[in-house]
């Protein structure tokens, strides 16, 4: 086989006579595009925003309604509530509801968890007022069906025992119960014998006291004039109404520091290692400096977590770690899955990278590293309708605006060194984290055992 005198490998093609090419320097950020906004609260109570971004002629909706409860059985009503709530009205049945969206060239769909109901569509603009009609037949409309919600229970429940034998299912569960004991928010996915109990009658009960405009926000970008598509809304969702206010999560507690727990799952092959530890939430001035942080030691694909047991040692495909929002809490998370035979070294090298990073904070070029992927990836995720549908929509739920999202870049642009390892040393330190373990207590125990800090079943 001949070969081609003029081809170069990638090593060629990276060096010069002089040594390695140098990569080019980055260019300028550029700023968050100036919005166009609209943030009113309608008389009943629903607080909008409306964003013009009219890159594509189409529109986002999301729908943000509290949906606390304290009930044992609230989790498993509103999960089948999410699964049924277009499946039909009193107007429209299943298949109309699909018709007419499509006729726009639109979806709607709900997803539930313990703090909050959501309901995302999208449509081209022109179909904005059939959008906003459908949902407005939902919300005040739903019928629940016998059938409808029998069907959708029964494949829920099947759903809900595949998922329940997930390792990361297992695990986030685990980590709920460590960090906040029996509060509602542990109660992410419903047990399925609970969901098989649930009723036609359970979930309009639900519906008529929980999906409440009073508390909740809506969310409209895209295609639109900002102010004259409130009118629209307020016209469209006139007839949902209520005295009542939606029911927002009660306050989680803090997390304090202390020992994990391991949790036995027999047989695996793998464990998960789940550590967390409190943080600040956005509106604190540490916020964007614990991003930094949070960013240097497992956010990104080259921070010093991932480096190391990832990359250098090979303990795991993956780790991470990231903010956990609820409410007007926030928490730090760390995740990682390790074979079993790896577990207490993996351990032990993500407390070696958490106390690291107080000790040896990150240099300058580490830091605009994690401050350049920190704005650049805040700018591509509002690029989009969605993505900047998605990020008002969950910061409104802390009471923010669309105002703290375009400041933010600045935020991190001014955090200073000092700051990031300030944050670094108050958050990261190992003391200051709970989690659990699981895996299988005959391969792991041993190991975690030695390690110390590890508490077996």
């Amino acid at each position: 086989m001949t070969v081609n005198a003029g081809h170069r490998s990638a090593e060629e093609i990276g060096r010069t006579p002089h040594g390695p090419r140098p990569l080019p320097e980055l260019g300028e950020q550029r700023k968050v595009a100036d919005l166009v906004v609209a943030d009113t609260e309608l008389g009943n109570g629903l607080r909008v925003l409306a964003v013009r971004k009219a890159n594509v002629p189409t529109v986002e909706l999301r729908l943000r309604i509290p949906f606390g409860g304290t009930d044992p059985m609230h989790s498993a009503r509103a999960e089948v509530l999410a699964e049924t709530l277009l499946t039909g009205t009193a107007t429209r049945d299943r298949v109309a509801i699909d018709t007419e969206l499509a006729l726009i060239g639109g979806e709607l769909g709900t997803v539930v968890d313990p703090e909050r109901l959501s309901v995302a569509g999208s449509a081209l603009s022109s179909g904005l007022p059939t959008l906003l009609d459908v949902l407005a037949d939902a919300l005040t409309g739903a019928v629940y069906a016998d059938a409808e919600v029998g069907r959708e229970r029964d494949r829920l429940v099947e759903r809900l025992a595949v998922a329940r034998t997930q390792p990361g299912v297992i695990a986030r569960e685990a980590l709920q119960r460590r960090r906040y004991g029996d509060h509602p928010a542990t109660r992410e996915v419903p047990q399925a014998d609970d969901v098989a109990e649930v009723t036609a009658e359970d979930v309009r009960a639900l519906h008529r006291s929980a999906v409440l405009p009073r508390g909740s926000v809506l969310v409209l970008v895209g295609d639109i004039d900002p102010d004259s598509v409130i009118g629209d809304i307020d016209r469209a969702l006139r007839g949902w109404s209520a005295d009542a206010a939606a029911t927002p999560l009660a306050e989680v507690p803090d997390i304090d520091g202390g020992d994990l727990h391991l949790i036995a799952r027999p047989g695996s092959v793998q464990s998960q290692l789940r550590l967390s530890a409190q943080a600040v939430g956005r509106t604190d001035p540490r916020y964007a400096a614990l991003q930094l942080a949070n960013l240097a030691y497992g956010g990104y694909f080259s921070s010093r977590l991932v480096e190391n047991i990832r990359e250098d040692k090979g303990y795991t495909y993956g780790a991470q770690s990231n903010f956990d929002f609820t409410g007007d809490a926030a928490t730090l998370v760390v995740s990682a899955d390790t074979a079993s035979e790896v577990t207490a070294a993996a351990l032990l090298e993500t407390r070696y990278e958490l106390a690291r990073l107080g000790l040896v904070p990150p240099a300058d070029a580490e830091l605009e590293s994690v401050r350049q992927y920190a704005i650049g990836t805040l700018l591509i995720s509002t690029s989009s309708q969605g993505g900047l549908s998605g990020q008002l929509a969950a910061l409104a739920g802390a009471g923010l605006d669309a105002d703290w999202l375009a400041a933010h870049p600045d935020r991190l642009s001014a955090v200073t060194a000092e700051q990031v390892a300030e944050a670094a040393l108050e958050f990261f330190a190992p003391t200051k984290f709970t989690g659990v373990v699981v895996g299988d207590p005959d391969v792991v125990g041993t190991g975690l055992s030695a390690l110390g800090g590890v508490v077996r079943p």
